[in-house]
């Protein structure tokens, strides 16, 4: 049985895991459930290397893993694939047991779970190398002082548009630089009415990413290091400005939201509704954009997220981290889980492999090496990725424990909202209440 996280925060130890409160662990057939202590036999050692993904990323994983044996012989890799969903329950019932994988891929909404309770190992101390990283891209795996994870690629939270879609409706895609929330929602009503399409945009209020935009904006923040770092106030200003977007007719009716789901609960890339022809713009990251291309046959456009004055360098961007790289801090082989980490990083091997499946190589050199053999959608990235570099404020800090379930609470909200069960005012008091209900700091 998996152990949710509020029993994991109060045993084993001290040691703290993420766990959503979604399904059972999975792992692949004849996978070892953790760290097998190091595995030390004869100078040789065994390691447990667990991630979540698609059939592309695990394709590529195991071919690094290969890749990587064949230059480190000595080292041994047992993969543990899975998926987004039931991969912090799992995660969090093996660090619990003691059963941690050596190397795990790690995401910013958890980072701080693990990190703060000692449950990670410090990389820097045992070697990890970030000396090529872009500026902004490595403080992101920095837990109170230590690195505890590094930046597996860049990504940056982005509206995706269907130029199809704008063509049906005969207007243009939208300048991405000029626009603002409400001019967001004048586009997004418009094209929803002229295409005959249930979605303008949709997941727009769904995720904390844009929500984390807007108050940065506002000149707040998701999170402070031990609070939430915004009032209910600025919930209610967002969950109002959501209720605009339904009432002009750009983001669906309450039930359709309902249907369509969260960006992080909601459906698979291949059903969400895009990539059906069923909304002109969707938020997502921008490492996705290849497999939002595939699924849907289209060529897709990235667009920036609209800022309050219609000024593209003022919206405070940040370079996102797509996920980590971290390593358990009772792995018995610290020197070879940051050796993966290091050459996951930093070799032209690697990146040959891995391309921009996982995000923009924060590697300098790595990035200006991959970009001529980089697909078309992965070129278009690479160029978005560039191209706002004068449109970034400060890296956003990784939720505070507990501060990784914000999204989900939020949407349960704005369904609320979106019923007519609660007003913006009584929602957004609950819903700050709940998320801070949930630190445990």
């Amino acid at each position: 049985m998996a152990i949710n996280r509020r029993q994991f925060l109060i045993g084993a130890g001290g040691l703290a895991a993420a766990a959503t409160t979604m399904g059972l662990g999975a792992c692949a057939p004849g996978a070892p459930s953790g760290s097998q202590g190091g595995g030390e036999q004869g100078g040789a050692t065994t390691l447990a290397l667990a991630w979540w993904g698609n059939p592309t990323r695990n394709k590529n994983t195991e071919a690094e893993i290969q890749a990587f044996q064949q230059a480190n012989p000595n080292i041994t890799l047992a993969g543990q694939p899975g998926d987004f969903a039931s991969y912090w329950d799992k995660l969090a019932t093996q660090t619990a047991g003691g059963q941690a994988p050596d190397i795990i891929q790690m995401d910013m909404a958890y980072i701080s779970e693990y990190g703060n309770r000692g449950a990670l190992l410090d990389l820097e101390k045992n070697g990890a190398d970030t000396s090529k990283f872009i500026e902004g891209t490595v403080e992101s795996g920095k837990i109170n002082g230590q690195l505890v994870g590094v930046n597996a690629g860049i990504n940056s939270a982005v509206i995706v548009a269907n130029p199809k879609i704008f063509e049906k409706a005969k207007m243009d895609v939208p300048d991405d630089k000029t626009w603002t929330w409400d001019q967001l929602s004048e586009v997004a009503a418009e094209v929803a009415s002229k295409a005959g399409v249930p979605f303008g945009v949709v997941y727009l209020f769904g995720g904390d990413p844009m929500f984390g935009a807007y108050l940065r904006q506002n000149g707040k923040e998701l999170f402070t290091e031990k609070d939430v770092g915004f009032e209910p106030a600025d919930a209610q200003a967002w969950f109002d400005l959501m209720m605009k977007f339904q009432k002009a007719g750009g983001i669906g009716t309450p039930q359709q939201i309902s249907e369509e789901g969260s960006p992080g609960g909601g459906k698979p890339i291949d059903q969400s509704a895009i990539v059906l022809g069923k909304a002109a713009l969707q938020y997502q990251n921008s490492n996705q954009l290849e497999a939002l291309n595939a699924a849907s046959g289209e060529s897709l456009k990235l667009l920036r997220a609209p800022s309050l004055a219609g000024k593209a360098t003022e919206r405070k961007a940040w370079y996102k981290a797509s996920m980590l790289w971290s390593a358990s801090a009772k792995t018995e082989n610290p020197e070879a889980a940051v050796a993966w980490i290091n050459w996951f990083a930093n070799t032209k091997e690697a990146v040959d492999i891995d391309k921009a499946e996982r995000g923009i190589p924060p590697n300098a050199e790595l990035e200006e090496y991959i970009r001529p053999k980089l697909s078309p959608a992965q070129q278009e990235v690479a160029k978005f990725i560039a191209d706002i570099k004068p449109e970034l404020a400060n890296t956003p800090i990784a939720p505070p424990p507990g501060g990784g379930k914000l999204a989900e609470i939020m949407f349960r909200y704005e369904t609320e909202v979106l019923f007519g069960r609660a007003t913006t005012a009584e929602a957004a008091e609950k819903f700050v209440g709940e998320v801070k209900s949930n630190l445990t700091v």
